[in-house]
């Protein structure tokens, strides 16, 4: 089992490519934003909801969480936005920093956290890694149960996720969804 979550803090153009290849193999990811996307491009995410897909929680403005300690701060990164549907209870502290006492916020506030088995760098803008090298790396670092972290702002996602899914299933993976991990917990 493989879980797709992606991190998505704005809008390049990539993500018509990424639903397509999800699409394609039928697979149900994750897709934590930040709220001023939810803002910004409120059609793009109703596309992702009505794709099948679930949207998480990546903050307001994606600060250092670890820094917030009131729950009233932390509250307000983690307000709800317009999704057309209700948000799911899904949260990723941006860059996976946090404290304990965030952990223990997000849980009173009813969300699940996710954070990830498996990354690479994929969210440097103008830096994007190699197709190829990316493919590599994403094919021998894959394990049993990875959380995989991918940016769906990354171009190199977009144009290597089709082949990825590929040679994920030739490796006997299947995809599932994190609300998997959270009916079995």
């Amino acid at each position: 089992k493989i879980y797709l979550p992606f991190d998505a803090g704005y809008d390049n153009g990539n993500m018509p490519a990424i639903l397509n290849a999800l699409h394609k193999h039928q697979v149900h990811a994750t897709f934590f934003v930040v709220g001023t996307l939810i803002r910004e491009k409120p059609e793009l995410i109703r596309e992702i909801v009505d794709a099948g897909h679930t949207i998480g929680n990546h903050t307001m403005t994606h600060p250092d969480m670890s820094g917030i300690s009131t729950k009233e701060a932390f509250q307000k990164q983690l307000e709800d936005e317009a999704t057309g549907k209700e948000m799911t209870k899904f949260y990723r502290p941006p860059q996976g920093i946090y404290s304990v006492e965030n952990l223990e916020m997000a849980k009173e506030m009813g969300y699940h956290t996710f954070f990830w088995s498996l990354a690479y760098v994929d969210w440097y803008q103008d830096n994007q890694p190699d197709p190829q090298e990316a493919i590599e790396k994403l094919t021998r670092r894959i394990h049993p149960g990875a959380i995989v972290l991918l940016h769906s702002t990354s171009s190199t996602n977009a144009q290597i996720l089709d082949e990825l899914l590929n040679k994920w299933e030739d490796m006997g993976y299947s995809f599932h969804s994190l609300n998997e991990l959270i009916e079995h917990s």
